[in-house]
């Protein structure tokens, strides 16, 4: 991962430093700030590579960004950005005749190399994250040319808040990504954008296939997130997800295990975890922290699952450990 802070520049050089270099030079931008603001800049900004497209994260102080065709022709992108704005709010101007702002959390798509202006609305800065695909990979996944002058994603029910989800939770999750798992959940949420502004037929078997993944991964998500609670039935995910139960339980079918059992599974996994790395927890307290109400069932499962009870794992580990 790429890192950088401006930090590490002496304090009358920053804004220069960060207009020639990492605006210029790394994203193709041409930025301006009043030069009594300039004192006062900072910013920090992230790169890195996942599934063949690259995460960038950026907070700075307020200024004006441009890319333009003179931008665009000495540094072309060839990518499709997702962008989300992450605290305070930013203003855009996507070169078509079309203005708007995205507020924290909201969510915008576009072609890079199509020119557009941004500027945050106050003095809280930038604050936003993206992620960058390379355009040709798109292009063979969609079949067709990728024409996205910037614009915030639209509401749309029962796609919108899927798709920011499944933004969301790549977001959380990229550090833990990598290889083949990377590169599908990279080319879904291509997909997911291209749908998104109507590149891609949504009543489409690839489409249907892409919004399948995403629910799977966003309910895999909620359940490790809440397996302390007890409350995770079908019918409890089946709403939080805007789907019937009979369509949760078809979601993970392909997988070779039901519902159930996979949150079963999963409770057990972490239930196991805790009793080795938390020696001192009482049983009963690991159990309810991975949400089974009744101890006894929690024993039974346990038995059943690792042929051993709370107590004998362990002892096995702790023998392990001393041996």
């Amino acid at each position: 991962m790429l890192k950088f802070s401006t930090d590490s520049i002496e304090q009358k050089d920053r804004f220069a430093h960060w207009r020639e270099v990492r605006a210029k030079n790394l994203f193709g931008v041409t930025v301006e700030l009043e030069k009594e603001k300039r004192a006062d800049f900072h910013g920090t900004f992230s790169a890195q590579p996942i599934g063949g497209g690259t995460i960038v994260e950026i907070h700075a102080s307020s200024y004006r960004v441009t890319r333009s065709l003179t931008d665009i022709e000495q540094m072309p992108s060839d990518s499709l950005c997702i962008y989300q704005q992450t605290d305070g709010a930013c203003w855009f101007d996507n070169g078509r005749g079309t203005e708007f702002t995205l507020k924290a959390g909201d969510i915008a798509i576009s072609n890079a190399d199509l020119p557009y202006m941004t500027t945050p609305v106050d003095d809280r800065g930038f604050h936003l994250r993206l992620l960058k695909i390379p355009l040709s990979a798109v292009r063979s996944s969609s079949g067709d040319s990728v024409a996205l002058p910037a614009q915030a994603l639209g509401e749309k029910p029962g796609f919108t808040s899927l798709f920011a989800a499944s933004i969301n939770s790549f977001f959380d999750q990229a550090q833990f990504l990598n290889g083949a798992p990377a590169d599908t959940v990279v080319q879904t949420l291509a997909q997911f954008a291209l749908m998104a502004r109507g590149l891609s037929e949504p009543n489409g078997e690839r489409s249907r296939n892409v919004v399948r993944a995403a629910r799977l991964q966003l309910a895999r998500d909620i359940i490790d997130r809440d397996l302390h609670q007890s409350v995770l039935s079908p019918g409890d995910m089946a709403a939080r997800l805007g789907i019937s139960v009979r369509h949760l339980q078809m979601l993970f079918e392909p997988t070779g295990t039901s519902y159930a059992r996979y949150v079963l599974g999963r409770r057990l996994e972490r239930a196991k975890q805790l009793l080795i790395h938390s020696p001192d927890a009482a049983v009963a307290d690991v159990a309810g922290a991975c949400g089974f109400q009744s101890l006894a069932t929690f024993y039974r499962a346990f038995r059943a699952a690792f042929r051993m009870s709370p107590s004998e794992c362990r002892e096995a580990v702790s023998k392990n450990g001393n041996g």
